[in-house]
């Protein structure tokens, strides 16, 4: 793995029609190291992926098991598995075997008959091989350590390393190969392990797709694809576990928040029926967000889940607001003596309609003048931000028309229900009966 830094020219100075999308594009089919494979990331997010999950990539498969020829073997067919899933570009898996080690066996009978211990023997390769720090040079505040080993060309074959004199503490002088068996052997290149066990990874990086159904269609394809033995296990994890944590928080925060909104709306309003016209019209005026979204090409993620959330308080605002003007309207008409009829009750809502069209065009206004420089930026952080707002400013076409429009119209329909309904006390007829004629 190695890392490497792309600074971007200006916008100014791109060709014609060049995007971001189509840079990664060229850079992938320029950028090629046999053995390796691209993942372009911004390099915060990816100093904050690799800091919470240790995978850089949009999504990483763990498998966790006791042997490591076994995970190897797994890995390997989990990355072919992957690759055949629609939305993946590249996906690697680690190579834990093809590590060359020279590996030092003590002979610990060979060792006992000339005094030496297996920790003796150790110390001698550690020295005369790896090296030791005796002393350091001093040169005003510089600090230079002095390092002593065996020359490089009596420790750079196996045959040297076994022929390597030294002294014992009982001063016998003996070769390296007389107390230890010295041999090139196959290995890992590096370790990985996660509770206390050894796993390996398959990075795999996902584009022109949302990351959820990406993943569905992966899990699918290695269920289907890949027998796990007894004792291994598969886990998913980069941006993946963060969408996965956040909607388990939201399948749970959501509904709470919902409930708390209707009581207090029911409180505000002492009416079940207003407080669930409110609610029932929120979900309406999400529309819009979701139109801008699919316009844009975005995916439903965290940050348009957080736009969204956002946008449903300010379509809630707008009911609430409507309605009270609605009730004020007809309230003042009702104490002027007018009658409760339908004329009185649409002219209340002429009146109360007509006057929260000037107030809601200009909150429309300030949200758009606030978030659409959001939505067509593109420095730092971008990237999320537009998210964010996208859901904003798409409701704000929506939201304020059923407001406007269809609020009104819902609420005349529930006042002359209810005028209409029956009323509980026994009816007394005035029309008069025939012994009265007679």
């Amino acid at each position: 793995m190695f890392e490497t830094t792309v600074q971007f020219k200006p916008k100014s100075q791109w060709r014609a029609g060049m995007t971001a999308d189509k840079l990664v594009e060229e850079l992938d089919r320029t950028v090629k190291v046999p053995g390796l494979t691209n993942v372009w990331v911004p390099p915060i997010r990816n100093r904050i992926d690799m800091l919470a999950t240790g995978i850089k990539s949009p999504v990483g498969i763990k498998v966790a098991g006791a042997d490591l020829a076994t995970i190897d073997a797994l890995t390997t067919q989990i990355e072919a598995a992957v690759k055949q899933v629609p939305g993946v570009s590249s996906a690697l898996a680690e190579r834990l075997t093809g590590g060359r080690y020279i590996d030092v066996d003590v002979d610990r009978l060979a060792a006992a008959r000339h005094g030496l211990s297996v920790a003796d023997v150790q110390a001698v390769v550690s020295t005369a091989i790896g090296g030791d720090n005796v002393g350091e040079v001093i040169q005003g505040r510089e600090r230079y350590p002095i390092n002593v080993r065996y020359p490089r060309e009596v420790r750079d074959t196996l045959e040297r390393l076994r022929q390597l004199p030294f002294v014992t503490d009982k001063g016998a002088q003996l070769l390296l190969g007389d107390v230890a068996r010295i041999a090139i052997q196959d290995g890992p290149p590096m370790l990985r392990s996660e509770n206390a066990r050894l796993s390996g990874w398959v990075y795999v990086d996902v584009r022109g797709r949302d990351l959820r159904s990406a993943v569905n269609d992966m899990q699918a394809a290695v269920d289907k694809a890949v027998k796990m033995p007894a004792g291994y296990a598969v886990s998913w994890s980069g941006q993946f576990e963060y969408l996965e944590r956040a909607t388990e928080r939201l399948k749970l925060v959501v509904p709470v928040t919902l409930a708390v909104i209707f009581v207090l709306l029911y409180l505000l309003f002492r009416s079940f029926a207003d407080a669930a016209l409110v609610m029932a019209a929120v979900p309406f005026s999400l529309i819009g967000g979701f139109w801008l979204i699919w316009a844009l090409g975005h995916s439903i993620s965290v940050a348009t889940a957080v736009g969204f959330i956002a946008l449903a308080g300010v379509a809630a605002e707008f009911g609430v607001v409507m309605l009270v003007y609605l009730k004020n309207a007809l309230a003042r008409r009702l104490e002027a003596g007018e009658p409760m009829n339908d004329a009185t009750l649409l002219a209340a809502i002429r009146e109360g309609a007509v006057l929260r069209v000037r107030p809601k065009a200009m909150t429309v206004a300030v949200v758009m003048a606030g978030l659409l420089p959001i939505l067509w930026g593109s420095g730092t952080g971008s990237e999320v931000m537009t998210r964010i707002a996208a859901p904003m400013v798409g409701g704000m076409v929506t939201a304020p028309l059923l407001s406007m429009l269809v609020v009104p119209a819902a609420w005349y329909l529930l006042r002359r229900r209810g005028r209409a309904a029956p009323s509980p006390l026994p009816a007394v007829s005035t029309q008069p009966t025939e012994g009265v004629l007679q």
